[in-house]
């Protein structure tokens, strides 16, 4: 995988995670219930459960490739046309409508169970990674370019979580969050859209 490759798989990822989500809520209640280690817990498990759907995808893909390029070709513009589809939805959003701010007692929680299910429970992160990574693996890519894409994948989804986790603690990010969620939406679109673009200008 080229450098201008992997910096649009660095991108989507970011605007993946920066999205308010059922993720995040989970996330922030677990923070809040139980404090910053159950928090980081979540994050972190929720990135290993990501990072796993990743491994699945890309292993999928790859058998694909081998077996029948043409049935790759087809799996590529079919996910080329959901990330159209997704890429829509995110331009007509008009942002966020969970409450990040909704208070909590104190309980208690199993971070690194709850940040694993909830991502890996979740079969649109499956249908997502199918039309993403259909766009990046092709006929050469090796072992060591499908781990650079996984380790992406979930590193990032780990840092952000964990980056809220400890903003928590530090300042409003989540209100400044969700105040510009709009505007991330529009940007994944944006993003989205020039990806698929790329499938039938190639």
């Amino acid at each position: 995988m080229n450098l201008e490759l992997w910096l649009s798989l660095v991108v989507i990822c970011m605007l993946g995670a920066l999205s308010p989500g059922p993720s995040l809520a989970l996330v922030v209640r677990n923070t809040i219930s139980a404090g910053l280690g159950q928090g980081f817990a979540t994050a972190i498990s929720h990135g290993f459960g990501v990072a796993l759907y990743a491994a699945i995808a890309v292993t999928g893909i790859g058998l694909v490739i081998v077996q029948s390029p043409v049935i790759f070709q087809v799996v590529q513009y079919a996910g080329a046309a959901f990330l159209v589809y997704l890429a829509v939805n995110a331009l007509q959003s008009s942002g966020s409508k969970i409450d990040l701010s909704e208070k909590v007692n104190k309980v208690k929680v199993n971070g690194w169970r709850d940040g694993f299910l909830i991502a890996f429970l979740n079969p649109k992160l499956a249908i997502f990674f199918l039309a993403l990574f259909s766009q990046f693996v092709d006929v050469n890519a090796s072992l060591q370019q499908q781990l650079i894409m996984i380790i992406t994948v979930g590193g990032i989804d780990t840092i952000w979580y964990c980056l809220v986790v400890f903003g928590l603690s530090r300042g409003p990010i989540l209100n400044k969050l969700k105040s510009n969620s709009h505007i991330v939406d529009k940007v994944t679109g944006v993003v989205l859209l020039l990806l698929a673009v790329r499938v039938v200008i190639n």
